[in-house]
């Protein structure tokens, strides 16, 4: 009688332990202690039923999978991807133009790149140490590593993200259907005058008829095929407006773009303080890693970093096209939120065709987008008002008064707050810079020290990443406060 059961190569098992005795316990790294993890022999299939690791063990976690069940249905690599780059791509790239006009083409480009690694390199190691702590969501590594209180202000932090973000959404579907006091709005050019100029109406409706149906679905899997569509959706955007700036470039239409900062004036001076703010809200995507990878198809860590390399080229290329091509098109009349530059003449042919089809089609993809962040955002309120209560996925009434509160809010959000500039400031300096950078990099220095040891060069990017995401919180909250001080005089 052998000791050993068949199992499919490529697969993963969980082991758990029935003796109840065995859980008075702690394991190491705050490990769950009803199972192990263990990876399938590659060569012949087998798994030793019988087999028990002591804590001295040497085990490799980048070579275990995150939960046991590698058979089980998921997304593939591309549905994660699609999803991770719909948690990127949002609001953020609007506001990316306008961070051209403060620094320069050749700075900006620079930054949008050095961003984009260094939002890949957190990204890895938050994956990595999620392993080794078995955790279920972000809040959970924090507390494996920083403690309880961290935990809950690690989730505030995504709230008020995540929150802010949505809102953002919202004030630019208003903005651009409904027109604003600068600019003409999509159904004022199709339709004329009419009950559709009232922004709060327009919003309200787009809110009922889109975004709650969106919003109510329970899984963040069941929304692989509209994050496809949204990602399609932006790259239409990027492709017409750097098609568009091309040719006004050829045909020398596009003023001498700036290629250094701006220190022409203490405004300019204020908007270089906060660019770096505004430009990681372009990259935060840590709070959804987890529940991507938990769905993820075979999940293991290598699979996960592909994911995030993938995600993060496809980003850094769309950025620096859409902040290129939307600073050469209007150069110093470039908008914080550049979709409402679309509303006059581009200089070339089917110029107002191609801007019906720019602005449309990035509200489709914002629509696309918005149930994303949201999946996130409810589950993080969820954790904190109702913990200890079943998970989400098992209460449908509560699942759905949480979505009907939030989007409650959200849309009230949307109505107080001024413009997108405004709330990207905020959110980059504080929450966005925490969660990008701040949290991952003191998870990793912390647990690094329960067993998964970091190398000399990942404890210097570690301690290089803390240090300058202190470094621009401060200075962006500051320099904040300091621009509504001198608006207000």
């Amino acid at each position: 009688m052998t000791n050993y059961s068949a199992l499919p190569k490529n697969s993963y098992v969980e082991l758990q332990l029935q003796d109840d005795s065995f859980g008075s316990e702690k394991p190491r790294s705050h490990q769950n202690p009803s199972f192990k993890l263990l990876s399938v022999d590659s060569e012949h299939g087998f798994v030793n039923e019988d087999h028990d690791f002591d804590d001295d063990d040497d085990i490799e976690f980048d070579n275990l999978t995150f939960i046991a069940g590698g058979n089980k249905s998921g997304s593939g690599i591309y549905g994660a991807v699609f999803n991770l780059t719909t948690s990127m791509i949002g609001a953020g790239i609007m506001a990316l133009p306008a961070t051209m006009k403060v620094l320069g083409l050749p700075l900006g480009v620079v930054l949008i790149v050095l961003m984009g690694i260094l939002s890949e390199i957190s990204v890895e190691l938050f994956v990595r140490f999620s392993v080794q702590c078995n955790a279920s969501s972000y809040g959970v590594v924090v507390q494996a590593a920083l403690g309880r209180t961290a935990r809950i202000l690690s989730d505030i932090c995504i709230i008020v993200n995540n929150a802010g973000v949505l809102v953002v959404y919202l004030i630019i579907m208003g903005d651009v259907m409904s027109g604003s006091n600068h600019h003409i709005g999509v159904f004022d050019q199709w339709l004329g005058n009419g009950f559709w100029d009232h922004r709060k109406l327009v919003i309200l409706v787009i809110v009922v008829l889109f975004l709650a149906p969106l919003c109510a679905l329970e899984k963040i899997d069941s929304l692989s095929l509209t994050s496809a569509a949204s990602v399609a959706l932006a790259v239409v955007f990027v492709f017409v407006a750097f098609v568009v700036a091309a040719i006004k470039l050829v045909e020398g239409k596009i003023e001498a773009p700036r290629m250094t900062p701006d220190f022409g004036s203490k405004k300019a001076i204020l908007d270089l303080l906060v660019v770096i703010p505004i430009m990681s809200n372009a990259y935060v995507c840590h709070f959804n890693v987890q529940p991507i990878y938990n769905e993820l198809e075979g999940r293991s860590p290598q699979k996960m970093n592909k994911v995030g390399r993938i995600t993060t080229v496809l980003c850094v290329l769309v950025y620096t096209s859409t902040a290129i091509a939307g600073y050469l098109l209007f150069g110093k009349d470039t908008e914080t939120d550049v979709l409402t530059n679309f509303d006059k003449d581009l200089g070339i042919r089917f110029s107002t065709a191609l801007n019906y089809i720019v602005r449309v089609g990035y509200i489709l993809h914002l629509v696309l987008v918005f149930p994303v962040i949201h999946f996130s955002l409810r589950q993080t309120v969820d954790t904190l008002v109702f913990e200890g209560s079943a998970p989400l996925s098992e209460s449908r009434k509560r699942c759905l008064a949480l979505t009907l509160v939030l989007l409650g809010l959200i849309y009230f959000g949307s109505t107080m707050i001024p413009s997108i500039w405004t709330a990207f400031k905020f959110t980059g300096a504080t929450t966005a810079v925490s969660l990008g950078f701040t949290f991952p990099s003191l998870i990793a220095l912390r647990l690094s020290k329960q067993g998964n040891n970091l190398s000399n060069s990942e404890k210097f990017l570690s301690w290089m990443m803390l240090i300058l995401a202190i470094i621009v919180s401060i200075v962006g909250v500051v320099s904040n406060i300091y621009s509504i001080k001198s608006g207000s005089e």
